[in-house]
């Protein structure tokens, strides 16, 4: 551990300290469930929501040629595999395209334990994408040639150098470093995972990222919507509300070279610690034929094939004693289609005295009490929700509602000591700003007809039938279900300890990199809590 990250380190248990309960100690899920708090919105911060603009340095190409650039790694299923992914040529926007050939073009990385000698090479595979609009005045994008290659046979929790590109034409990128995970096992675990949704690329989002790089992570979950390019018009015209401003649209477009600012922006993270993402609805992207997904698809790296998915939209890794198992909120969860039988078979796999934790995410979340998308993800609830209590989920991780909100363990709307803990973190710093007002205020409950998400259609979100809220659509205070909530942009950071015991960490913007808004003590008790897969 380099002198950097000891200093985090310290002073992360220096600012734990102070966020400890008054007895001293920091508070865990067994003090619970504890009564609902909400943190007063802090109007004097309201962040800078506002995109960096293409003259940004940090968004420029600086690459030739066919130079490597927005470069990343993203994990394979298991510690012994990994994915360099990256990007070659100029993109291409306007009336009259004309795509690259991908195979003019090699994908290579090399690599090693040693900085001085990368003596292992692979080859991968490469590919573009097109957003194509059929109206005429819009323009059209084609991508640089994207490249995908998969590293195997590394060892575990150990460094690698490597640098990618193509060496006949001597064009390799620097040369960059990347630490395996640890080896499935019950006594190894990553040690920080960041946790980030609803990125964007603002100047909130640059605080965002400064802060969890401070933070040092070993991995980094993106919970859907990374760009927000379906907030400009094609010709590169943007607005903080696309329905608002751009309401007579033939169709919703995109501004896809803010894929491209994305990826060079988060590069310094990304080239070096595995950034494992999931489809938010700003990834659908509406394009000619009713093709959706087309950037998100094409630009990252996922295990689903090793992980026995046939969609980008959902599949599972191992990191350590954990297995995160990635859920698509916009891909088909009925019982009888191909993600829910997926999951199933997924979880029938799972061997909780290798893996002990089990991570679900999703984007759009199922306990969140904001009236921005409140119940939206209902339909899913109901199908899913069984299946993921009775095999004992540990943690669920949301974006979409930009704001941050933890629940007790609840299953069905219900406090249940064997449920998981819910906790959204859709507040990256995206420019469609902070959700502020909750359902349960008054005057701002939802008319449930609105509520259902209109890219997955469906209506599940009825009144509630029992409990203090029954009969109603809304609580008329804060549910017991959320302990803790506020509206602020922020990132997290989840430290599996052992087998039991996991720290929960929330980081506010506003605050210095090592201020904690929110921790707890999240922790599994399998033997009151066993397994239950009929």
């Amino acid at each position: 551990m380099d002198s950097s990250m000891n200093i985090a380190a310290l002073s992360l248990c220096i600012t734990l300290l102070s966020s400890v309960s008054p007895n001293g100690a920091i508070p865990t899920t067994l003090d619970g469930p504890f009564k609902p708090v909400t943190v007063s919105l802090d109007k004097s911060f309201r962040g800078n929501a506002v995109d960096l603009p293409d003259t940004d340095p940090r968004v420029q190409r600086i690459a030739k040629g066919f130079e490597p650039e927005q470069i990343s790694v993203s994990l394979s299923t298991t510690p012994d595999s990994v994915w360099i992914s990256w990007i070659t040529g100029k993109y291409q926007i306007g009336e009259n395209i004309k795509p690259l050939d991908p195979k003019t073009v090699a994908s290579v990385v090399q690599y090693g334990i040693a900085r001085s000698l990368l003596e292992h090479q692979r080859k991968g595979y490469s590919l573009i994408y097109n957003q194509l609009y059929p109206f005429e005045g819009l323009q059209n994008y084609t991508s640089g040639i994207i490249h995908h290659v998969r590293l195997r046979g590394l060892q575990p929790d150990t460094l690698y150098h490597y640098k990618c590109g193509d060496p006949s034409i001597s064009a390799m990128s620097d040369i960059y470093y990347f630490r395996t995970m640890p080896a499935s096992s019950p006594s190894s675990y990553p040690g920080r995972i960041g946790v980030v949704g609803d990125l964007g690329l603002t100047y909130n989002t640059t605080s965002t990222i400064h802060h969890l790089m401070a933070n040092h992570p070993d991995l980094v979950l993106l919970i859907g919507d990374a760009t927000y390019a379906d907030l400009y018009l094609t010709n590169g015209t943007g607005a903080d509300c696309y329905s608002c401003s751009f309401a007579n649209t033939a169709i919703r477009e995109t501004y896809q070279p803010r894929w491209d600012y994305w990826g060079r922006f988060m590069e310094p993270l990304v080239s070096r610690v595995p950034l494992m993402m999931i489809e938010g609805n700003h990834e659908i992207e509406k394009q000619v034929g009713n093709k959706t997904f087309a950037a998100y698809s094409a630009r990252f790296a996922f295990p689903s094939k090793e992980s026995g998915s046939s969609s980008t939209f959902y599949y599972s890794f191992n990191a350590g004693g954990i297995h995160f198992v990635m859920l698509g909120s916009y891909a088909n969860y009925d019982k009888y289609r191909d993600q829910y039988k997926w999951l199933e078979n997924d979880l029938a796999k799972v061997d909780r005295t290798v893996t002990p934790w089990l991570v679900a995410t999703w984007h759009a979340p199922w306990y969140s009490t904001y009236t921005a998308h409140y119940r939206e993800a209902e339909c899913m609830r109901v199908a899913m929700e069984e299946l993921l209590y009775k095999n004992r989920v540990d943690i669920v991780f949301n974006g979409h509602v930009h704001a941050y909100e933890r629940s007790n363990r609840v299953y069905n709307y219900t406090l249940d000591p064997c449920g998981p803990v819910h906790i959204t973190v859709g507040d990256g710093g995206n420019r469609e700003k902070m959700a502020i007002t909750h359902a349960d205020e008054p005057g701002n409950c939802p008319v449930p007809s609105s509520t259902p998400d209109k890219f997955m259609g469906g209506f599940c979100a009825i009144n509630f039938t029992s409990g203090p809220a029954a009969g109603k659509f809304c609580w008329d205070r804060q549910p017991d279900y959320s302990a803790y909530r506020e509206s602020s942009f922020g990132h997290g950071i989840l430290q599996v300890n052992n087998e039991t015991h996991a720290l929960w960490t929330w980081h506010r913007n506003q605050d210095a990199y090592n201020s904690i808004g929110d921790v707890i003590y999240i922790v599994r008790q399998p033997k009151r809590c066993p397994m239950n897969k009929r």
